[in-house]
């Protein structure tokens, strides 16, 4: 048997019902020559008993919770695809997604692209703000402010992936701000514009909605300024921009809410990365 051509992984945590959605909508894709991963990470309700009703028909791998990030780098060094693609466990994609998508990384000549979404919260639809429209090609000054790619719209070579270093699992969120940010510096991102994937919001678990996504965002970028070589004087003084930036609008919040610790950590990391020296890990975390 040969192999597949593109492995579809999704990472999941405590969402049972949510990855069936998930596994469904990659099986009844158009394309057929895929493989699908999900790595459980450390469920502890009945996210495997499900999974076991899927044998045969995905490879299910269960690992310690470690997070997010370590979910889906496992899943990579398992894959057999020359492609990959992420679908987090709560979104979904339509059934023509990989077949164009794939289609659109071969015509344009990408390492990785990624396709417009459909945002749904609460059950309703969910309009884009001006600040989330994707970028093409060169994405870096877009992506320095937010996180401008969905994981769950991605498919790229993996030998790409595999070049950076996969996601960061020292950061609790904003895993994906940082891997696309670090890409973006050599990279560029293709944009099939027309909505495959759909998104969904609006759930209890999600982590981007119950943590300061600000403060990794700072961590992300204190650490590529501290430690890429051969960083251009564009990309650091960009960086250099969005970090005192950030800085600002962190310490003023953490202040007014009365945490001056955080206020000073976020301020002491700013002038360690002026005066270049490199923050150890403690500090930054």
């Amino acid at each position: 048997m040969s192999c597949p051509l593109i492995s579809a992984i999704i990472p999941v945590f405590n969402r049972p019902e949510l990855v069936k959605r998930a596994i469904n909508s990659i099986l009844s894709q158009t394309y057929k020559n895929f493989e699908i991963i999900v790595v459980d990470d450390g469920s502890t309700d009945e996210t495997p008993v499900v999974l076991k009703g899927y044998d045969g028909r995905i490879n299910a791998i269960r690992t310690e919770n470690k997070g997010v990030s370590a979910a889906r780098n496992t899943a990579v060094k398992s894959a057999f695809g020359k492609y990959i693609a992420f679908l987090d466990s709560d979104d979904e994609w339509k059934k023509d997604k990989l077949q164009k998508q794939l289609s659109h990384l071969i015509k344009y000549n990408y390492r990785v692209t990624q396709t417009e979404e459909i945002w749904i919260k609460d059950g309703k639809f969910k309009n884009k703000t001006k600040k989330h429209i994707k970028p093409v090609d060169d994405i870096f000054i877009p992506s320095l402010d937010i996180c401008m790619v969905s994981p769950s719209a991605v498919m790229m070579e993996k030998t790409l992936y595999e070049e950076y270093g996969g996601f960061d699992e020292t950061l609790a969120v904003c895993e994906d701000y940082d891997l696309w940010l670090r890409m973006s510096l050599n990279e560029k991102f293709g944009l099939l514009e027309e909505p495959l994937t759909i998104k969904y919001g609006g759930h209890y678990d999600q982590l981007s909605a119950t943590t300061a996504l600000d403060r990794y965002r700072i961590i992300s970028l204190t650490k590529i300024l501290s430690t890429t070589q051969n960083l251009s004087e564009f990309h650091k003084t960009e960086m250099l921009r969005m970090l005192h930036q950030k800085v600002k609008i962190y310490a003023n919040g953490a202040r007014k809410r009365g945490n001056l610790e955080n206020a000073l950590w976020a301020e002491r990391i700013l002038e360690t990365v002026i005066s270049k020296g490199e923050p150890h890990k403690a500090e930054l975390i």
